[in-house]
């Protein structure tokens, strides 16, 4: 097949869609089938040999830390019309997206699209709630232009489906087996991101530094407890508040970590914290496990999803961030758990390698396709 990405986010950013998106079309490309991407400006013009096509950016300051927006301009139409697609998949429509959408039904491409930001419940921690409706509008309009809408979990399909997002599918979670993995601890890194503490208890947070990813409920960890240390990988908007917020705790500020620093910082620490509700997979979860790290995490859909049915970690209430503390004492009392937990997150971690959902959301292209076929 000839497929199209058309995404909001792609390289240089880091964040969980451009993980997914990056390791799909690895796939793909593997399998034989021929992909460009259309995606903002910023990263460079190739990817592993795949043609990437961006458009100019935009950016409001006060919206999701300034994160750039591609401007949906006519030329998406042209880069689409030269590739000439069996099959349009547009990541996360909103802005760029829109672009994709109507140039795909425009020339009668077959169209998927995915959901996989939480758009509207951020707008709350940028003092935007009341574009809530307005956004969910948008979002119902580009994505019941597509065949299908693939959602990340079982509970993120539910909740699209409530607010009027038709057809939806839940296009399975992945994590490269191999690239996270226990065998990478090293105690050079465990010193590292403590900065010197590495005979510490280490928690672990991977993630965007910003507000609505529930940061402050970390501050509970430390409650009672001595002997933890805080290790937070990421950078964002909010980097300087949690700075400040964090400043008399045992917490690091590591950076951004890419390739095997990163991986080799997930498989070094002792378990892995989890603060956001926002989220609709967090793929660090994911990430986590196959390093072979229990999780800590608030409790939402999502997140209730991935640890219920593997045991491989413990949720407490966002409402009631103090559990954490009793939760990091619990681990800190009774290493045989935590090493009992480490071996539950690596095992379910092994049913989500990429193959699977690879499979899947080939057969999706290839019904959206012929259902495409059927209507000519």
């Amino acid at each position: 097949m000839r497929i199209a990405f058309v995404t909001e986010t792609w390289l240089p950013s880091t964040d969980g869609v451009v993980t997914r998106v990056r390791e799909t079309v690895r796939e793909l490309k593997r399998r034989g089938h021929e992909i460009l991407i259309v995606a903002p400006q910023g990263g460079e013009s190739t990817f592993e040999g795949i043609t990437v096509k961006s458009v100019p950016t935009f950016s409001v300051s006060f919206v999701y830390g300034g994160k750039p927006w591609g401007i949906p301009l006519p030329r998406v139409q042209k880069f689409l019309d030269d590739f000439r697609p069996d099959v349009v998949h547009v990541v996360n429509p909103f802005i760029l997206g829109i672009a994709g959408v109507y140039a795909a039904k425009r020339r009668r491409y077959p169209l998927v699209a995915s959901y996989h930001t939480n758009i509207a419940q951020y707008a709350e921690f940028y003092h935007l709630g009341f574009t809530k409706p307005a956004i969910w509008g948008i979002l119902r309009q580009l994505h019941n232009q597509a065949a299908f809408n693939l959602a990340t979990s079982e509970a993120i399909m539910q909740d699209i489906t409530s607010h009027g997002i038709k057809n939806a599918r839940v296009w399975r979670r992945g994590v490269d087996l191999t690239q996270f993995h226990p065998r990478l601890r090293s105690e050079s890194m465990r010193e590292r991101v403590s900065e010197g503490h590495g005979d510490r208890l280490i928690a672990l947070y991977v993630g965007r530094i910003a507000k609505e990813k529930g940061l402050e409920r970390l501050l509970s960890l430390f409650l009672g407890n001595s002997g933890l240390h805080l290790a937070m990988v990421g950078e964002g908007p909010a980097e300087d508040y949690f700075r400040e917020r964090f400043q008399n705790t045992p917490t690091t500020f590591v950076g951004r970590l890419l390739g095997e620093e990163l991986t080799t910082a997930y498989a070094s620490a002792d378990f892995f914290v989890f603060p956001s509700t926002t989220e609709t997979l967090g793929l660090v979860l994911l990430e986590a496990m196959a390093s072979g790290l229990p999780i800590v995490a608030a409790e939402s859909a999502p997140s209730h999803e991935l640890i219920d049915s593997s045991g491989a970690g413990k949720l407490f209430p966002s409402t009631q961030p103090y559990q954490l503390a009793k939760l990091a004492r619990e681990f800190l009392e009774n290493r045989s758990e935590l090493r009992e937990l480490a071996l539950k997150a690596r095992v379910e971690a092994e049913k989500w390698g990429w193959k699977e959902p690879t499979d899947e959301l080939e057969d999706l292209y290839r019904q959206t396709i012929s259902m495409a076929k059927e209507r000519q």
